[in-house]
């Protein structure tokens, strides 16, 4: 959950370096740092932002061919100057390091008895130390990060640099992303490919156990047994317009905005073929699919809550049994594997660790039926997953998922047909009208972003607020649940949901005339027992807040107030009411003048368990 840039050329690489950490910042923004090789380390730390960083490096005129830098969000230690990293060992080895080494406490006393002495709190020093002990040996910084990285446990990518060998810069990764960048007489290193596609659109993505050697010339790359591995060059899509904001506030609003473009470029080959299996999700899929008796959904966080949404139309389309578990719980479950079973993970970045290690885990039961929906090419679950299927949602910056959410669930959507036609349980007259409901969802969700000043208006009321709860009721409580997290995350404000008829077995007896409550209530066959909960809410004194959609029949009045949400779309009705209380969160943010891109403690690949 932090942010690496690396580089080595024959110019100055400083504005290379914190650039990139600009465009990582969202990974990480507790502290920022930057080394560089300049007759010895040189190097710059400041707890804050990136540009309080920059404005430093400035100011001491700091330059250097080869160089690290790092953007930082705090697991061991606090947020002090003497934790951000680069860190550096004996004067003579700088590194940046993303993930927890769980084995640190071990090999910090090992270290000491080395005699090395700790400045910081961190796991991560003890890696620079550990390189620097294998480094007097032999001064060759490859070699000896791959003998430190045998000595480690846990999850990390890792960038490095050192004195006594100037024409090098190493990374190591295990568990947590890391990308080499292609340029001519100058490399590149990366956490995430955004922070080095103004400089170059080659890449090589590296895999768990390999370490890589970056040179002026060229890159040498081997894997955890240290033999000679060849990774494929690929060309990002990212663009650096992408990671722009254009006439945008915040990427938040930005990618709220963006969603009717994303969800229509996620299901474009739908929109084109129609549901054909094996081309959306990969060859052999319809067999696949064909021979299941259940589906597992393994996620975190907003995927999760795209998970439980799922379960609905996977059970009520496709008629097979789901279930949707948390994916750090479902790690340590002593679960009971069925073999044939379809397992289903959902990552925005394909790199959420607690996700990639349920995924693991999984397999090692023996699940051979995985699938992956996410957002990034190339990205670790999907490399470890059968089958994938790849949304189309682009670069998301803001730490509070939006457009990744609604192309998630389009996804979802057309699992859960694609798992019904494998399964002969979907004609050709119910393929052409899903494909037909998929067609207006972009249209709708443009529908409901021209609520928004009418929503910008409740969040004026919102922002004096300390406590909300939102209610739902089958498809739309996982909306439900999504509006709180986005509330929370951004406004600060504490939020809960619940599925509507829970709110008399003991919710109720938070409501009074201080708590503003959200309803989602659509025009579905639920509709009636939603009011019956609202009338209990207006009982007590309550305000109402309710979503509900433009067919419905619903009166504001004293304590209840309406806003109408296009037409019912049916059982796609929870992505359309995503938008609005995407929009409440954002809005109420702003109100109180929060920071809503990089929300405090949060960040956004979360990397870490």
């Amino acid at each position: 959950m932090c942010g690496i840039v690396g580089a080595i050329a024959h110019r100055n690489v400083v504005p290379i370096l914190t650039e990139g950490l600009r465009r990582l910042e969202y990974r990480g923004y507790d502290s920022a740092g930057i080394a560089v090789l300049n007759g010895g380390i040189r190097r710059v730390r400041r707890v804050g932002r990136v540009a309080e960083m920059q404005q430093a490096v400035q100011a001491e005129g700091l330059s250097g061919m080869v160089g690290i830098a790092h953007t930082r969000w705090a697991t061991h230690g606090g947020v002090t100057e003497p934790n951000a990293h680069p860190l550096v060992s004996s004067g003579e080895i700088a590194l940046v390091h993303n993930g927890i080494i769980e084995n640190h406490e071990e090999q910090r006393e090992r270290l000491k008895a080395l005699g090395y002495a700790f400045d910081s709190q961190t796991d991560t020093e003890v890696i620079a130390h550990l390189v620097h002990h294998y480094f007097r040996d032999g001064h060759d910084l490859f070699r000896a990060t791959q003998l430190a990285a045998r000595d480690l446990r846990g999850a990390y990518a890792i960038g490095v640099v050192a004195l006594g060998d100037p024409e090098t810069v190493v990374g190591a990764r295990m568990g947590c992303p890391l990308v080499v960048g292609l340029g001519e007489g100058e490399n590149f290193l990366a956490s995430d490919v955004s922070a080095i596609v103004s400089e170059t659109r080659r890449v090589i993505y590296l895999e768990d156990g390999d370490v890589v050697a970056v040179r002026r010339a060229g890159v040498q790359v081997v894997d955890g047994a240290g033999k000679p591995a060849a990774r494929v060059e690929r060309r990002t899509e990212i663009t650096a317009d992408a990671v722009d904001l254009g006439p945008y506030r915040h990427y938040m609003q930005k990618e709220i905005h963006e969603q009717p473009r994303a969800v229509a470029d996620t299901l474009e080959a739908v929109m084109d073929e129609g549901i054909v299996v094996d081309d959306l999700f990969g060859a052999g899929a319809v067999e696949a699919f064909r021979d299941i008796d259940a589906v597992l959904v393994l996620a975190s966080g907003t995927s999760y809550y795209a998970g439980l949404v799922a379960r609905y139309w996977i059970e009520s389309v496709a008629r097979v049994p789901c279930t949707v578990e948390l994916g750090h719980e479902y790690r340590y479950r002593d679960s009971i594997p069925n073999p044939r079973q379809l397992v289903v993970t959902i990552s925005q970045s394909g790199e959420t660790l607690d996700t990639m290690e349920a995924l693991k885990r999984a397999r090692e039961l023996g699940h051979e039926r995985t699938l992956s929906i996410c957002n990034v090419r190339e990205s670790a679950i999907p490399r470890a997953s059968r089958f994938v299927f790849y949304t189309r949602a682009g670069m998301e910056i803001g730490v509070a998922s939006t457009k990744a959410f609604t192309t998630q669930l389009v996804a979802l959507y057309t699992l859960a047909h694609a798992l019904a036609k494998a399964r002969f349980h979907l004609d050709v007259a119910a393929e052409t009208a899903a494909v037909e409901q998929l067609r207006f969802v972009p249209g709708s969700i443009q529908h409901a972003l021209n609520l928004e000043p009418q929503i910008q208006a409740w969040a004026e009321r919102f922002a004096a607020r300390d406590h909300a709860l939102f209610l739902g009721r089958g498809l739309h409580f996982p909306v439900a649940l999504e509006g709180a997290l986005k509330l929370k995350e951004i406004s600060y404000i504490h939020a809960e949901a619940y599925a509507a008829g829970e709110l008399k077995h003991g919710p109720l007896a938070l409501v009074d005339a201080n708590m503003p409550v959200v309803v989602i209530a659509p025009n579905d066959t639920l509709l009636e027992k939603v009011k019956s909960n609202m009338q209990e809410v207006r009982a007590r004194g309550g305000e109402l807040y309710v979503f509900a959609d433009l067919d419905s029949h619903f009166t504001e009045s004293e304590g209840v107030h309406v806003i109408r949400t296009p037409r019912h779309m049916g059982p796609l009705s929870p992505v359309v009411h995503a938008i609005p209380v995407q929009l409440l969160a954002y809005h109420t943010a702003l109100r109180r003048g929060t920071d809503v891109d990089k929300p405090r403690n949060l960040a956004k690949s979360v990397t870490v368990e």
